[in-house]
């Protein structure tokens, strides 16, 4: 396990050196589009795998309000469509597989907490998408409802360490990972420290708000609105850094004799295998200009405390297809 979160933990933090990134590429990066060629002519269907209110959620409607109000698709309509049907492997399934004109105008909320459930427990590869672009790393935090009544999370490891059951809510994959280098680092069993899976950040923040789980790993963008009012409060930053303003808390080594413990999350856009290439450069040209824009530096990437890491279709797909081999290989796999 360790193993595992420090491949997946390695792999995001080599965004910085992507261009000298190797490994296998896939059809996507075997094709050269050319943007001016693809004109927007229908609605645009954006699938999200995770429930609304969740990070994921969050991230695509920012992008698409940005899209809709700079006008970079043409005056065409974008309906984002929720999928979360089998831990969203339905959803994803139904982009990979979409073909004809349809193609070109389905995109797909893509991060590295959708591809480690997706190639552990299906047939399908990123070899099976079009990676358009990689936006943003984002990273965790863990924390307390108010119905939760332990005031740190210090008292909460020391509480599991002592027999008692610890409950913990967050969403799959990346959620999952940062659960278990928690756990490897400070010593506790599953079993008294118990995690329990959600189809969204969101909905185990609901779970955290009816007290049935005690703390939840979030995001910051999904926890915002209930950090401010007060109903969730921050306790243990994943991160080797402190968080700053209304998310500002210890880390782990803050907290006890710990080393701090972080699984980055990269945060990207895929569309179907089938989709043109003229329509991919496209839709990489078009995330770039959001990723540019003060709406986004200012309205997600600070308010939310992402690290900004625009990759074109090009660097994206070097870099996931890397990303997915270095995680496969971790689980023993191909």
């Amino acid at each position: 396990m360790k193993r595992r979160i420090a491949v997946v933990l390695a792999g995001v933090m080599a965004l910085s050196m992507l261009a000298a990134c190797g490994g296998k590429k896939t059809t996507a990066s075997n094709e050269e589009g050319n943007a001016d060629n693809f004109k927007m002519k229908s609605t645009l269907n954006w699938v999200v795998t995770s429930s609304p209110g969740g990070g994921s959620d969050i991230y695509t409607r920012e992008i698409s309000d940005i899209l809709t109000k700079e006008d970079l698709v043409n005056g065409q309509t974008i309906t984002v469509t929720n999928k979360t049907d089998g831990g969203g492997e339905v959803g994803r399934n139904e982009v990979a597989t979409t073909n004809g004109q349809k193609a070109d105008y389905t995109l797909l909320t893509f991060n590295s907490g959708d591809l480690m459930p997706m190639v552990e427990n299906t047939k399908n590869r990123s070899s099976n998408f079009k990676i358009i672009a990689i936006m943003a790393v984002d990273k965790q935090l863990i924390f307390k409802g108010k119905d939760t009544k332990y005031d740190d999370f210090a008292s909460a490891i020391e509480a599991a360490k002592s027999g008692t059951q610890i409950i913990i809510g967050g969403s799959k994959g990346d959620d999952v990972a940062a659960y278990n280098a928690l756990l490897d680092e400070i010593g506790v069993s599953k079993d008294n420290m118990k995690y329990i899976t959600y189809d969204s950040t969101g909905d185990a923040i609901t779970a955290a708000l009816g007290g049935h789980v005690e703390f939840v790993i979030s995001k910051p963008a999904a926890a915002s609105e209930y950090v401010e009012a007060g109903d969730l409060t921050p306790v243990v930053a994943l991160s080797t850094e402190r968080y700053s303003g209304k998310f500002d808390c210890p880390t782990l080594s803050e907290i006890g004799d710990y080393k701090d413990v972080e699984v980055p999350v990269w945060r990207g856009v895929a569309g179907p295998a089938n989709m043109s290439a003229d329509a991919v450069a496209y839709y990489s040209e078009v995330l770039k200009k959001i990723s540019e824009s003060e709406e986004w530096k200012t309205d997600y990437l600070e308010k939310n405390q992402l690290i900004s890491n625009y990759m074109d279709y090009k660097e994206a797909t070097k870099y996931v297809t890397e990303y997915e081999k270095d995680y496969l290989e971790s689980l023993g796999k191909k």
